[in-house]
């Protein structure tokens, strides 16, 4: 992603770059993340990006298939973020850890554009855009998926108990609700302690 955060400059950036769409992408995201999807006009995008209004009607027919489209591009790296935890040479259990820790991390004090846009978007488009709800939902089965495979990779090597009353499906979801909720609240609250609170239970849960 573009270092050039929507908060670094009012001002619209001299030159356009060769990836267009890829620019436009970044600079939304990092709009949108910031402000939410419907506080954020095409103008802004625009300004913002330095991009003339015919590109971005080039790339994208509408602010929805935008929006729909910076979900699923932050999806596809999110899922290269868990490829390579998973590519590395630490138990199941470690891998879960891991990336509960960067949730945990990242979540706290405050809200910046790397790391809430699935956090504020979950609770805005809902009821606002189907298709962005779709590409939400996706997203979300992809990282539930994902922590299931490697909690049953913890079973397989020990390093995750398992209980004898639920599947491994089930318990990925029941941590990712947890952890999503929790962003939520803590946002409202304006406090760590709901973080606190899930990282306290999936630790104990994954046998740390």
């Amino acid at each position: 992603m573009s270092k050039t955060t929507a908060s670094s400059s009012s001002e619209p950036l001299s030159t356009t770059p060769a990836d267009t769409k890829a620019h436009l992408l970044a600079i939304g995201y990092q709009l949108i993340a910031q402000k939410g999807f419907t506080a954020v006009g095409i103008k802004q995008i625009l300004d913002t990006a330095g991009v003339p209004k015919g590109s971005f009607y080039h790339y994208f027919a509408s602010k929805e298939a935008f929006g729909e489209a910076i979900i699923n591009h932050y999806f596809t790296k999110y899922k290269n973020r868990l490829e390579a935890i998973n590519a590395q040479d630490i138990s199941a259990q470690q891998k879960l850890y891991n990336y509960f820790q960067n949730w945990y991390d990242t979540q706290q004090n405050g809200c910046d554009h790397e790391k809430c846009l699935v956090v504020k978007l979950s609770a805005e488009v809902a009821d606002l855009s189907e298709p962005m709800r779709k590409a939400l939902h996706a997203g979300y089965g992809q990282t539930i998926n994902w922590l299931a495979e490697q909690i049953k990779a913890g079973w397989a090597d020990s390093s995750v108990p398992q209980p004898g009353n639920i599947a491994a499906e089930s318990m990925a979801k029941r941590w990712y609700f947890a952890w999503l909720g929790a962003s939520l609240i803590a946002k409202i609250s304006q406090t760590n302690t709901p973080l606190a609170e899930v990282w306290q239970m999936t630790t104990t849960e994954m046998g740390r």
